[in-house]
């Protein structure tokens, strides 16, 4: 399967129902305790695409899209409007948001990332498709330049240094992102006259593994 880098239309994500979906295996023992265990290290998100639509030519949209991918073929990128910042939604984002390395001399080649934290508990996710142009970089507080001390593969999500960051040195970023996803679909129904009523059409969109 090819990975088009392409945005699904924001103004049609925009309004969509969807997020992060986890597996956990439980097993209910004799004695009414549980065993709890997930084959999944990192959580996948899904979404409806139809719930956007507001008129015709959102529909138009969505099928010249849809079309465009081959169905289920090819991913592509995805919106996620309650969650595409490296800080809060009502926050812009800073070269000091999130913590993806600390310096050891030698490595030049770091994964994008975003933790989250409620408590003592915390999940890192690796973020794969970050906006470009929207990534700030900074080492021990100090902000870098883009082209110039570093480099961003929108593609991949990693930054590459023109030189190794010092040994315990603070690798920290700032972005905006994109979810790597695919419809989850081989078919679109639509209806003039069921849209016009109010219907629209459910359109499965779910991530996937890069």
């Amino acid at each position: 399967m090819a990975f088009h880098e392409i945005r699904f239309p924001a103004n049609l994500s925009f309004g969509s129902v969807g997020g992060p979906e986890r597996r956990t295996e439980i097993v209910t023992l004799a004695n009414g305790f549980e065993e709890r265990n997930t084959p999944w290290a990192h959580s996948r998100r899904r979404y409806d695409a139809g719930v956007g639509l507001r008129s015709l030519d959102d529909v138009a949209t969505l099928i010249a899209f849809f079309e465009a991918r081959a169905g289920q073929l090819h991913g592509f990128r995805w919106k996620d409007w309650s969650d595409y910042r490296s800080c809060l939604p009502s926050a812009s984002p800073r070269p000091e948001d999130q913590l993806i390395g600390i310096g050891d001399g030698e490595t030049r080649v770091f994964q994008l990332q975003k933790t989250y934290v409620s408590g003592l508990e915390s999940y890192t996710r690796p973020i794969r498709k970050p906006v470009a142009g929207s990534v700030l970089v900074a080492l021990a507080g100090d902000p870098k330049v883009e082209g110039v001390e570093f480099s961003v593969e929108v593609e991949t999500g990693t930054i590459t240094f023109a030189g190794p960051p010092d040994v315990g040195a603070r690798i920290t970023a700032g972005f905006e992102f994109d979810v790597p996803v695919r419809f989850d679909t081989d078919a679109i129904q639509t209806s003039v006259a069921s849209f016009q009523a109010g219907e629209v059409p459910t359109v499965p969109v779910v991530e996937i593994r890069l």
